[in-house]
């Protein structure tokens, strides 16, 4: 017997390069901040590992008849969404975010290690896990989430109370993770196939006395405008951002990197997770020489 549901669309964590400190944006479908009050009478937790089990099983199911690919279960993100299950028990009512909770993107980025540029999630009552996904399906929203062919990993939280399910599933798209001198080379061979793109020889790579600290500085600020970035654009042409996409270069460096008069380029990066980049981004700084 179907109860409820309501979904949560994608959240942007971080999309492609840009000079400007971007914000976390919510979707639009989300649902706002509850204002009521959680029964003091909710049962304690009673969290059900098959009905998680099966409602991933279902969604790969689902997705493969799809012709997307299979969502991997993370342990992280399925500690988050139960805990949001619990929540949502306690509350004995659905939503994306209770008041004096954290949202969807803050709660994964603290449950798991995963860099997670994108994320979304249903949240569900029913009377079994394969209700709940049928209902989830036959709800346009909720199955963009579900086959979104962009999600790789995903948590399932569920929550038994009497006769009842709370469900929780959080998708996210998990990016892989660099060092800092992996990020550099990545960033170097994009400088290369602007520079071949534009029929010029490839840049030099120097290094900038001072350049990896000013990068740091960035990182530890949460902002680009640092102090000892201004100082090093006194006497540098210094274009500095942050992505979580290292193989993508904003737009404004491509017009500097691709002048023919430049020839040298000095790359430093430090990867940060930050409250403005919450799941971790790289802090770029390029000196064109």
């Amino acid at each position: 017997m179907p109860w409820a549901l309501i979904a949560l669309l994608g959240v942007v964590l971080g999309a492609g390069a840009s000079p400007e400190r971007p914000k976390p944006a919510a979707s639009k479908n989300a649902v706002a901040t509850s204002d009521a009050s959680p029964s003091p009478v909710a049962p304690s937790p009673m969290y059900d590992a098959e009905a998680e089990q099966q409602l991933l099983t279902l969604a790969n199911q689902a997705r493969a008849q799809a012709g997307s690919p299979p969502l991997t279960m993370d342990a992280g993100m399925t500690a988050a969404a139960r805990a949001h299950a619990d929540a949502m028990t306690q509350w004995q009512q659905l939503s994306h975010q209770f008041s004096g909770e954290p949202s969807l993107t803050s709660r994964l980025a603290a449950a798991t290690p995963l860099q997670i540029d994108r994320a979304g999630e249903n949240v569900a009552l029913d009377s079994s896990a394969a209700d709940a996904h049928r209902l989830l399906m036959l709800s346009p929203p909720h199955r963009e989430n579900l086959l979104d062919p962009a999600y790789n990993v995903a948590g399932m939280g569920v929550v038994r109370s009497g006769g009842r399910l709370y469900v929780v599933e959080d998708f996210g798209r998990s990016l892989p993770v660099y060092s800092e001198a992996e990020t550099e080379q990545v960033i170097a061979g994009a400088l290369h196939q602007l520079r071949r793109q534009a029929g010029l020889p490839d840049l030099a790579r120097v290094d900038e006395p001072g350049l990896h600290e000013a990068v740091c500085s960035m990182a530890l600020e949460d902002r680009l405008g640092t102090q000892a970035i201004r100082d090093l654009a006194q006497r540098h042409s210094v274009i500095n951002y942050t992505n979580m996409h290292p193989e993508v270069l904003p737009a404004a460096s491509t017009r500097i990197l691709a002048d023919r008069r430049i020839t040298a380029a000095a790359i430093s990066v430090c990867y940060a997770r930050t409250v403005t980049y919450p799941s971790g981004a790289y802090w770029v700084a390029l000196v064109a020489e």
